[in-house]
């Protein structure tokens, strides 16, 4: 099933590799330390190891911060952001911060250093006037009880899938 030498399972590669990762997914299913979602859920369970394996993640953190938005699989920002900072090919992700808070023009934008060759990177202009148009306020109250760390989540999210999108595979985040 697997390579000698190597531990990476390609769990839809073989009906044998298939048939370990169900034995492997019924761990997690049946573990109360997974989200309620993968609870007696094999299917759900393998596909979040696939995901885990494919990122080369740890599978629990995987199953933590994989949710679903609009019947979409979402990673969580503060699990993209990790991510994005494993990478070691760039600084850690800063944030500036815009505009006047309290006000619409209040916002944040990410940036950090390439690692290579120094250059400064910067993500897009997150701000509260844009999230109340995006509908973003509206449909969270966080936005109006902690307006910074949402700005700098989605501060996060919208630098990492413009700076590098291969982080998170393509994977929105909420």
């Amino acid at each position: 099933i697997v390579p000698q030498g190597t531990t990476e399972l390609n769990m839809f590669g073989s009906i044998a590799a298939f048939e370990a990762g169900q034995r492997m997914a019924k761990v997690f299913a049946t573990s109360t330390l997974v989200p309620e979602s993968y609870h007696n859920n094999i299917g759900n369970c393998m596909i979040a190891l696939n995901l885990a394996q494919r990122m080369k993640s740890d599978p629990l953190m995987v199953m933590q911060n994989l949710v679903i938005v609009h019947n979409k699989p979402t990673f969580e920002a503060k699990f993209a952001i990790a991510c994005f900072n494993a990478t070691k090919k760039y600084s850690p992700i800063r944030y500036k911060e815009i505009g006047e808070k309290g006000k619409d023009s209040y916002g944040m934008y990410a940036y950090a250093f390439d690692l290579k060759d120094g250059t400064v990177l910067k993500g897009p202009e997150i701000t509260i006037k844009l999230a109340k148009g995006e509908g973003w306020y509206q449909r969270n109250k966080k936005w109006e009880t902690m307006p910074e760390l949402m700005l700098r989540y989605r501060a996060a999210s919208w630098f990492i899938r413009t700076t590098d999108p291969g982080v998170m595979m393509g994977f929105q985040t909420s």
